[in-house]
């Protein structure tokens, strides 16, 4: 009988610690699939920051180094300049990379660094207790904005991807969701490329991933889900933002 589905080598054999319904698992796995099938798993180094995608390090069967909030780029940036044939990647969440480290986000892909950056938004500060992030939609109920984000007083959720596109030294740009199999496959297809650009030297490269919180949302895993596609797709859409090496 042939194996039709099994773990990837680049992931532990160890159990998830996430809340059900969570889509930081799921990323995990598009990752890990794309180190092991593009063979680079004893090249790759990851890079995690503080927040729920501290837990990558405990899951990731590779390199993994843990840095402060918001500073993986940076971190990433100095590993890549002394050990260019390896592959780096930061994975950060929204409150991490669009808050504390909006400077190295910004100015690492400005500098166009040949780094691979795998950004999980989920509108909120997810370990911490739900409250608003930088990409918190308007409207939005969290623990700081109990009566919804109002813009006139926490301004209004910053698009990073559409940011970053902008900057000369972004080579791909691209935002995929973790809501559906259609959209998971389309996802891993833009991991793969931002790993690929990377391994060809051509520079800077994030996935923004779409992922639910049901339990800093106050829902169940079906009505995030639901949420996401009725309310934070119509906020950021899905799609590649900018491919500077094929535009066409």
């Amino acid at each position: 009988m042939k194996k039709k589905f099994t773990r990837p080598e680049s992931l532990k054999n160890v159990p998830f610690r996430y809340c059900p319904g969570c889509g930081h698992s799921i990323a995990h796995r598009l990752i890990a699939e794309v180190i092991d099938e593009l063979k680079i798993r004893e090249i790759t180094i990851g890079i995690a920051p503080v927040g729920c995608a501290v837990f990558a390090y405990d899951y990731f069967d590779i390199d993994m180094l843990e840095i402060p909030h918001g500073r993986p780029p940076a971190a990433a940036t100095g590993m890549k300049r002394v050990c260019p044939d390896k592959v780096i990647f930061a994975y950060q969440g929204d409150g991490d990379l669009a808050a504390i480290g909006t400077a190295e986000i910004i100015h690492a892909a400005n500098r166009g660094e040949n780094i691979t950056i795998f950004f999980i938004n989920n509108a909120n500060y997810g370990m911490t207790g739900g409250q608003m992030a930088p990409t918190t939609l308007i409207g939005q109920r969290t623990t700081t904005t109990p009566s919804g984000r109002k813009s006139e007083l926490a301004g209004y959720p910053i698009h990073v991807s559409e940011l970053l596109a902008v900057l000369e030294g972004s080579a791909f740009i691209a935002r995929g969701s973790l809501d559906s199999y259609k959209n998971i496959v389309i996802t891993k297809k833009y991991i793969e490329k931002a790993f690929k650009y990377q391994l060809e030297g051509k520079g800077f490269s994030l996935v923004e991933m779409l992922s639910p919180c049901p339990t800093d949302w106050g829902m169940t895993p079906e009505e995030a889900l639901k949420w996401l596609r009725e309310s934070m797709m119509k906020e950021f859409k899905l799609g590649v933002i900018k491919d500077k090496w094929n535009n066409a």
